[in-house]
């Protein structure tokens, strides 16, 4: 049967930093979701599997086929379909035989199914390509669903899928969920993607002290993982409370033995006790007094390790929860309106036409359409970065944008240096008030934001936003939750719960729009075929 095992998986980066201890795994025929922070050897467990990588320490043990699929295709110029799916030579025997050009040897070794087959594996994932398509031809999520059928090809006994949606739109994520769900076979995913880990049939959580496995989908994970938080509060709850006892019994201790000490010497003053008596009484109690004193350190040192370890427990598992200033947005207020607008890159063939919409009061909006379709255009042209071919934009009230690269920070800068530029206003107690709210505490405010990972960069972005004394009464978001693994997704949506403005998003991602209370979405309608040109959206 097939099988994957990792014992004592042990691997290091080249700069020395730990990735991977001791990591005991076992994978067999079923799909499971690999999930952890960003940082934590996910990738790099998949390329130890491959044999792309090899271990400091310990084995790996694969019984089976693979079929990979990597985060990231950079193509060659000329590099095709067939290229990404390893058949380019058995296509040239079939080009050569159909040209009656093949030898009798080349004939026998033919297979005339080959190109059907291409072509149906393509048809899966919702990709109308052929084997002679070039890859520079295709757009990124294009790309990433043919190096999904590329995977699933050769029908592997195991399907290595790293952020397979990645940069897809609504179809290409509905295609890749429909592939899996019908996946009999092994298959280990990473993804931060919670609508497809609910197709999963186990959840692998992968973290610096290891990897702990949890049967199910995702949903059943969480339900899971919110029995270890009670749990988790229910030990501090306890551990502090015997901190406190140690404490208490060790000061009731302390307070006998100075009155014993005390008695003792009023009755040494008075003369009435042999000397050699005394003598052996007061060494009896310096040893006394040595042992308890080592015994109650003893136990004040135990408690407070327990306790540490309680409430560490309780920091790694508990969500992050935000209280922000209000934006006094009145819900009749008019955010922006759009009448009439052409937009684009290139006023001959626009991206959106003749678009008239509009936001009224504290509204959630979610811009949808397939790639190309104008979504990230849309948002450029309301914030001011790109002017209409026709048509008016107007914004009633202050607005902030966050792009995916959290443009509005300043990466040689601290976070606490670029809330104080962004909200000139604020003492300096009020931004570190407002950042410990996003969990930049103490030394962590003054990270420089050019070394944070994606997630915290997004987390400062929104602090440094939101956390004023006066947020923006609109706020603007590209594809928020790209490449962030999902408890920096959750501390987003957690922050976008507690303000109370108006919200404009683009994203894919359907778990985070019903997290965030969209209400409204704006259609586009997909660019007509052999065009650039978008077709005309209607909200919904």
């Amino acid at each position: 049967m097939a099988s994957i095992t990792v014992s004592r998986l042990a691997w290091s980066a080249p700069d020395g930093r730990t990735v991977l201890t001791d990591l005991d795994l076992s994978f067999g025929r079923e799909r499971t979701g690999l999930v952890g922070r960003n940082g934590v050897g996910k990738t790099t467990l998949l390329t130890l599997i491959t044999g792309e990588r090899a271990p400091r320490a310990g084995r790996v043990s694969v019984s089976g086929t693979l079929g990979l699929l990597k985060q990231t295709v950079r193509p060659g110029a000329d590099e095709t379909v067939a290229d990404l799916f390893g058949v380019t030579g058995a296509l040239a025997v079939l080009r050569r035989a159909e040209a009656g050009l093949a030898d009798a040897e080349a004939l026998a070794g033919a297979d005339w199914t080959l190109e059907d087959r291409i072509t149906a594996t393509l048809a899966r994932v919702g990709l109308d390509a052929g084997p002679d398509t070039r890859l520079t031809d295709l757009s990124g999520g294009q790309r990433t669903r043919a190096s999904l059928a590329a995977a699933v090809f050769a029908e592997p006994d195991f399907l290595l899928l790293d952020e397979p949606t990645n940069d897809l739109d609504r179809p290409g994520r509905d295609a890749v969920i429909a592939l899996l769900a019908g996946w009999r076979a092994g298959a280990i995913v990473v993804s931060h993607d919670r609508e497809l880990l609910d197709h999963m049939d186990a959840i692998v959580e992968l973290t610096s002290l290891g990897g702990a496995r949890y049967g199910g989908n995702w949903t059943r994970y969480r339900e899971r993982k919110a029995t270890e938080m009670e749990a988790a509060r229910q030990d501090l709850a306890h551990a502090e409370k015997q901190a406190a006892e140690v404490r208490r019994k060790a000061q009731l201790a302390a307070e006998r033995k100075d009155r014993r000490d005390a008695a003792g010497a009023r009755n040494g003053a008075r003369g009435d006790m042999p000397r050699i008596l005394l003598g052996a009484r007061k060494n009896n109690a310096e040893a006394s007094r040595g042992e308890g004193v080592r015994l109650a350190e003893r136990q004040r040192a135990e408690a407070q390790a327990a306790l540490a370890a309680a409430r560490a427990r309780v920091e790694v598992l508990q969500d992050l929860s935000v209280a922000l200033p209000p934006t006094g947005l009145p819900a009749n207020r008019t955010v922006l309106r759009l009448d009439g607008v052409t937009a684009g890159y290139d006023a001959d063939h626009p991206v959106i036409r003749d678009l008239s919409f509009a936001m009224v009061g504290p509204e959630r909006v979610a811009v949808a359409g397939p790639n190309g379709s104008g979504k990230t255009t849309l948002l450029k042209l309301i914030a001011g970065q790109i002017a209409p071919v026709r048509g008016t934009v107007s914004v009633a009230v202050g607005f902030a944008m966050l792009d995916q690269r959290v443009g509005i920070l300043d990466p040689d800068a601290s976070v606490l240096d670029n809330f104080t530029r962004l909200n000139p206003g604020a003492t300096e107690n009020a931004c570190r008030s407002s950042l410990a709210r996003f969990l930049f505490r103490a030394d962590a405010a003054l990270q420089r934001v050019g070394t944070l990972s994606g997630g915290q960069t997004l987390r400062a972005g929104l602090a440094c936003v939101l956390g004023g004394p006066q947020p923006p009464s609109l706020l603007i978001l590209d594809e928020p939750t790209n490449h962030l693994d999902i408890d920096a997704i959750e501390a987003m949506e957690a922050g976008l719960r507690a303000y109370d403005g108006a919200l404009l998003l683009v994203s894919h991602d359907e778990t985070f729009l019903t997290n965030v209370g969209v209400g409204r979405r704006l259609d586009l309608a997909p660019p007509a075929p052999g065009s650039t040109t978008g077709g005309t959206p209607g909200p919904r």
